[in-house]
């Protein structure tokens, strides 16, 4: 039956929408004392947050046309090491500049530019650029291309995003938040009177159970879902203006150097190789989309125009192996005209009354190295309309596992597994991988090698299950990095779906489907960065694990 709106709701704030921008306004409500549910349809870090190219960076670039976007990117990546220092690790940066009839002019530009940048590093912990010398560049990679005249470096910070979305979904729970995932939104209910959102009636994917939770405030975070959300309130498109750009990264086996390196795409876009904790990437796209927000791949073009203009300053790209790609959509403020890249990265916070609907909430723009200072502003907002709520505390409270440091050594010899195993687990979960260590400690038999490519212990599959909300093999990976290395997950993801079905009551059967369409996904990811001989190779070995498990195409087994 329907609810009736006069009831007292369920919750302060709903929160719709699982990336970094939903988590961080679940967790820094929760830390205020909310009451707080928040809905992903697909799984946390699904979209942009879990695709984007790694980094808590200032962006340099952006000093051209938005500088207010890098000083606050600088000053939130301040606040985000702090909370978060096991998942940081520096990136230093090399920009060449090659032979022609302005070089020198050019870089003597570039140098003068980065000195701008300067005055933003100590806000991030980051260090001065250096000018560079052609010797210099090639004493520290002899793999640039051999006409470079100088250049300059500087340093970033890298992040695992699907990390950084999970340890804020942990917290947001360890303080009272229902965060659920794999549970689509079918309806925002509204009253009849005032047009206010009171509620949204949810179904979850995996189960089909269907629910109504109703609340005081509804956020929309949806990133470029937004107008599709508003969409379920009755609210025209226009009411979030998002322009959706499509980045893709293509991802290779290991570390091809250990800077990285700056390049240009013909029609003039900036585009790096970086590495990347145990791989490199090479990354990004920027073009508008307007396709299947659910099925966002790389395409083999994108794929050749990438390697292309990287090739022009580090050829030893072409033959390096690459093992994936990623996409994701950036959803970046609305303009018309500008070209993809020169839209706006700042963001902005919309309440919805001035559209009918007060009390609805939506989340615009924004980039990963902001999302604090962005989920910030929205959970003021919410503590606005709710009347209540404790000052912000998420930039000194650290994320679980940001509490102390950990010795990954002395981790390896207690629970007597490999030490990269043991730096990995560290790395992903801080100083709650004592958590899993503890696991170990009690049943010494999940100390066994799940995932040899990064690698994952049986124990940390567990406890992302049972801790961190993983509901399928494809979640594990997100958060362990399960089957994303050089074996594809051919040699994991059927030990992996075990565990997940065990894990949760389910049969066998279910945890081979999962394992499969884990496989088929991360196979068509593949695709555009692999040659036709190599597609039919995989092609081939796909038929054979369905035909090994017993089951058809995944697609057509689903129930």
């Amino acid at each position: 039956m329907p609810r009736d709106p006069n009831d007292k709701p369920d919750v302060d704030v709903v929160v719709i929408g699982g990336g970094v921008n939903g988590t961080g306004v679940a967790r820094d409500a929760a830390l205020r004392g909310l009451r707080v549910a928040l809905f992903e349809r697909n799984d946390l870090a699904f979209g942009a947050s879990g695709n984007s190219s790694g980094m808590i960076h200032g962006g340099p670039r952006y000093l051209t046309y938005d500088p207010s976007v890098t000083e606050s990117s600088c000053l939130d990546s301040g606040y985000i090491q702090s909370i978060a220092p096991h998942l940081l690790f520096r990136i230093p940066f090399l920009f060449p500049v090659g032979a022609g009839p302005v070089s020198h002019v050019a870089l003597s530009l570039i140098d003068a530019f980065f000195e701008a940048y300067d005055r933003y590093q100590p806000l991030k912990r980051g260090k001065p650029h250096t000018r560079l010398s052609a010797d210099d560049l090639r004493a520290l990679e002899p793999g640039l291309r051999g006409d470079v005249i100088g250049g300059v470096s500087f340093d970033e910070w890298g992040i695992d995003g699907a990390r950084l979305v999970a340890a804020n979904a942990v917290d947001a729970r360890r303080h009272g938040a229902r965060v659920s995932n794999h549970t689509t939104v079918l309806r925002v209910l509204r009253r009849e009177d005032t047009g206010a959102p009171y509620g949204v009636e949810v179904r979850d994917r995996l189960t089909g159970r269907a629910e109504t939770v109703t609340a005081r405030v509804i956020v929309n975070a949806t990133g470029a879902w937004s107008q599709i959300t508003t969409g379920l309130a009755g609210l025209p498109d226009k009411s979030a203006p998002v322009r959706g750009g499509k980045g893709i990264h293509i991802v290779y086996d290991r570390r091809l150097t250990n800077y990285a390196i700056v390049a240009r795409t013909i029609d003039g876009r900036q585009i790096f190789l970086e590495p990347w904790q145990n791989m490199s990437v090479l990354g990004t796209t920027d073009d508008d989309y307007y396709g299947d927000l659910d099925d966002v791949c790389a395409t083999e073009d994108e794929v050749r125009d990438l390697e292309q203009a990287l090739a022009k300053v580090f050829p030893a790209i072409k033959g390096a192996r690459a093992i994936g790609t990623y996409a994701g959509v950036r959803p970046s403020l609305f303009a018309w005209g500008k070209i993809e890249d020169k839209l706006s990265r700042e963001h902005e916070v919309i309440d919805h009354a001035a559209h009918g609907a007060p009390g609805l909430v939506s989340m615009i723009g924004g980039k990963l190295a902001s999302y604090r200072l962005f989920a910030e502003e929205a959970t003021d907002e919410v503590a606005r309309l709710v009347g209540r709520g404790d000052a912000c505390a998420t930039h000194r409270r650290p994320l679980p596992g940001g509490e102390r440091v950990i010795d990954p050594f002395a981790l390896a010899d207690r629970i007597g597994c490999d030490a990269v195993a043991a730096r990995r687990l560290v790395y992903r979960h801080g100083s709650d991988a004592e958590l899993v260590a503890e696991r170990v400690r009690r049943r010494p038999a999940e100390r066994a090698v799940v995932c040899a490519c990064e690698p994952v212990l049986e124990a940390e599959v567990r406890h992302v299950v049972e801790h961190e909300l993983a509901r399928t093999v494809a979640d594990v990976a997100r958060r362990t990095r399960l089957g994303l290395g050089a074996c594809g997950g051919y040699g994991c993801a059927l030990r992996c779906g075990q565990l997940v079905a065990g894990g949760q009551g389910l049969s066998p059967r279910a945890g081979r489907l999962s394992a499969l369409q884990f496989l088929e996904a991360q196979a068509a990811r593949r695709a555009p960065a692999l040659g036709a001989v190599q597609a039919r190779q995989e092609a081939l070995g796909l038929a054979s694990l369905r035909a090994e498990v017993g089951l058809g195409r995944s697609e057509e087994d689903e129930p």
